[in-house]
Order: C-alpha cells, then structure tokens, then sequence
C-alpha cells in the first residue's frame, strides 16, 4: 500500500476524519493517497489552498489540462487516473482519451496546447527552461498573471506526484474509468 502506516478510517479522528469524510463525500471512497497527505493535515490543507488559489482563476478546463500535462511529465500514474476522472466533469470520455494519448492533436485550441506543452516541460525538465518557455506562453495570449498560475498548478502536481512516488503509494484505480480511458491515461509513464 505505501511505505508509511496511515490512519485506518475507522480510527481517524478530528482532521484526520474531517479529510476522509470529505473525500468519501466527494469519491465515494477514501484513497489511498488522501490517506498518505492525511498523515499530515496542516500540509493537506496548504497544498488544497495552493491549488485553490490558482485552479479558480484558470476555471476548471485549463487547470486540468495543465494537472494531466504535469502528471504526464513526472510519470505520475497517480495524478494521471485521478484527474482523468475529474475532467470527465470538463471532457466527453473520446475527447479526454485523445488528449490522453496526444494533446497535440485532440481537437484543443493553440493556446490550450502550449499550455499544455509548458507544463509537460515544467514536470520534465524546469530547469532547462528559458525565456523563451514563457514567451511562448505570451504569444498564445497568456497575461503574466496566467504564466505564473499555469508555473504553479505544474509544479503543485510535480510537487505531490514526486511525493506520492516517494513512499511508494498504491496506485488507485478509479472504476469510474473505462478500460480504453484508464489505458491511455497510462500508457508510456
């Protein structure tokens, strides 16, 4: 399951209970790398906030597309199937498959494209990244306030991919995900 002893759900108590009743509210079950941030809720909160702070002013579509682009480039098979059933709230399953298997050629606009295009290089490769990653960002129409928003929600998803990866948390399998869907979300991480 993971490297760590979490909380099992019938021992949790006060914010520890809080997060898995949230997460069975909102899931239907508790997974198991909820379980892992409820370690420490302090930290699940700031993380839920950072998130926040930055997937409302994108609106829900351009905040997924930047969380799968990140997944993608830490290889985080965690992230990836999560957020796959999240933007099934945004995409249509054959559109959400396409933009699994290549973003490039999924039926979204240029600007959603470099988008994309920047968080996969965010998760790959920051710290090869120049000037020229942003100006590409500019030139799709993206303001400065929206570059740094888009720099966050990548690095949020490298940040919590990277540490998922770390100890060796299970991967959940949403059944929510049909099997072509749950396929191309993984396939080559």
């Amino acid at each position: 399951m993971t490297i760590i002893r979490t909380v099992p759900e019938d021992e949790a108590e006060g914010e520890v209970a809080a997060l898995y009743a949230e997460e069975r509210e909102s899931l239907g079950y508790v997974p198991t790398h909820s379980r892992v941030m409820a370690m420490n809720p302090a930290a699940n909160r700031a993380f839920e906030a950072l998130v926040g702070s930055v997937a409302t002013p994108m609106g829900l579509r351009r905040y997924e597309l930047v969380t799968l682009a990140a997944a993608r480039g830490t290889g985080s098979r965690h992230c990836r199937l999560a957020h796959g059933v999240k933007a099934l709230g945004v995409f249509d399953e054959d559109q959400l498959e396409r933009i699994a298997r290549d973003y490039a050629d999924a039926g979204l606009s240029d600007a959603e494209v470099a988008m994309m295009r920047f968080a996969e290089r965010v998760a790959r490769d920051a710290s090869n990244m120049s000037e020229d990653d942003g100006l590409a960002l500019r030139e799709a129409g993206f303001s400065d306030r929206e570059i740094v928003d888009i720099a966050i929600a990548a690095s949020a998803r490298v940040y919590l991919g990277r540490m998922l990866q770390a100890l060796a948390v299970e991967v959940d399998v949403p059944e929510r995900l049909s099997d072509p869907l749950r396929a191309a979300l993984v396939d080559g991480l």
